[in-house]
């Protein structure tokens, strides 16, 4: 988590809101990423999107099964689908999302009926500190 979160402030530095996630296989971080859809004008360029898509380039396939998903915020549905899609086995996340998480604050879409996939789910690692980053990120804005 201290390297999403290192991420994420980056992301805020760019002036992006601050999420920062890596991909772990074996223990090895093998993809990572920091929210970049203002920079890159491309909506999908969530955190967790760029760190799946830096794994799945490095390990030379679009399945990752059994890798763990580390992010600062609460996955939103698109992010959650793509882990879904990518056979993701857990997904860690710090702060959680009120408005649009999609592991269990807003919906549960990881419990979907009919997917052929689960994801394990840990919530709250260094929640404080992944919250205070967002805090201060849109406090400044104001």
């Amino acid at each position: 988590m201290r390297r999403a979160l290192a991420l994420a402030a980056q992301a805020g530095t760019q002036g992006e809101v601050p999420v920062g996630a890596v991909v772990v296989v074996d223990g090895e971080v093998v993809g990572e990423g920091w929210n970049q859809p203002i920079a890159t004008s491309d909506p999908t360029a969530h955190a967790e999107i760029v760190a799946l898509r830096a794994a799945a380039t490095r390990v030379k396939n679009y399945r990752l099964s059994g890798a763990t998903l580390v992010v600062t915020v609460e996955p939103c549905l698109m992010c959650v689908g793509a882990m879904i899609h990518a056979r993701i086995g857990t997904v860690i996340y710090g702060a959680h999302e009120p408005r649009a998480g999609a592991l269990g604050s807003a919906v549960a879409a990881h419990e979907t009926p009919g997917l052929n996939h689960r994801l394990d789910v840990v919530v709250g690692v260094l929640a404080d500190e992944c919250r205070s980053l967002m805090l201060e990120f849109f406090r400044d804005r104001r």
